[in-house]
């Protein structure tokens, strides 16, 4: 008699995913990126439709509340830090909008485990959902705290740097964003680089703190998105910055 196949384990099915953390079950349903078909914002924020799904960008343990792309690997020291009571003030924060909170969650436990540069990626995606909201406030003071994470951390690159100046601009920390970007400027960046910033500095001297896109400082190809769009994960960061590093190399 033909062996019956082994049921697929309760985690696989619809969806149900085990907390890295706390071991229990939640549904977490797959998310796959669309394509963005429009240009990065110069802090790398993608365009549409890549920009409108932030919601699922992050899975939240709704047991533990641990926070990050994927819940079912905890990330090392994750469990230390959810169960501390400054994560568990900031997830009871009601004063902030619940998907920024979730991204201030993730900031916090990259923050403790000592991922400062992915840290301020974070915390600069809750400023994102605080943008959308209307929030200029919470909007500005998320970004100085990514800056300040960005500082923290190694050192940063001129790419990188860039968008440290961006933040500063976007938060009105127009002496900061100007002083940030002549030192970059002392350095002698890559062409593409230098164009960006020579944008920035325009915008800082007109005390224009909106959003600007990549296309708007960049020559083609950077008006179109990249191929390598196809290969990135909106919540990390990594994958759009890999393709404006690999931008930047062109110029």
């Amino acid at each position: 008699m033909a062996e019956k196949p082994s049921a697929p384990p309760r985690s696989a099915a619809a969806g149900q995913v085990a907390c890295g953390v706390c071991g229990r079950e939640s549904r977490q349903p797959p998310f796959s990126s669309p394509l963005p078909e429009q240009a990065p914002d110069l802090d790398l924020r993608p365009g549409e439709p890549v920009r409108s799904t932030m919601l699922r960008w992050l899975q939240q343990c709704p047991h533990c509340h641990y926070t990050a792309p994927a819940i079912a690997r905890a990330h090392p020291g994750a469990a230390a830090a959810v169960s501390a009571a400054p994560f568990r003030a900031l997830i009871q924060d009601s004063t902030h909008p619940p998907l920024a909170r979730r991204f201030l969650a993730w900031g916090h436990v990259l923050e403790e485990t000592g991922a400062l540069h992915a840290a301020a990626e974070a915390t600069l995606q809750a400023a994102w959902v605080a943008d959308d909201l209307g929030r200029p406030d919470l909007a500005q003071a998320w970004r100085q705290d990514a800056v300040a994470l960005w500082r923290s951390g190694p050192p940063l690159d001129a790419e990188q740097t860039v968008r440290v100046v961006d933040a500063l601009r976007r938060a009105e920390a127009w002496d900061d964003a100007d002083a940030t970007a002549s030192e970059l400027i002392q350095l002698s960046p890559s062409e593409a680089v230098s164009h960006v910033i020579a944008l920035e500095r325009r915008l800082v001297a007109a005390r224009d703190a909106g959003r600007h896109t990549v296309a708007s400082a960049l020559p083609p190809p950077a008006r179109r998105p990249h191929a390598t769009h196809r290969r990135r994960d909106p919540a990390s960061g990594g994958g759009m910055f890999g393709w404006l590093r690999r931008l930047f190399g062109k110029g």
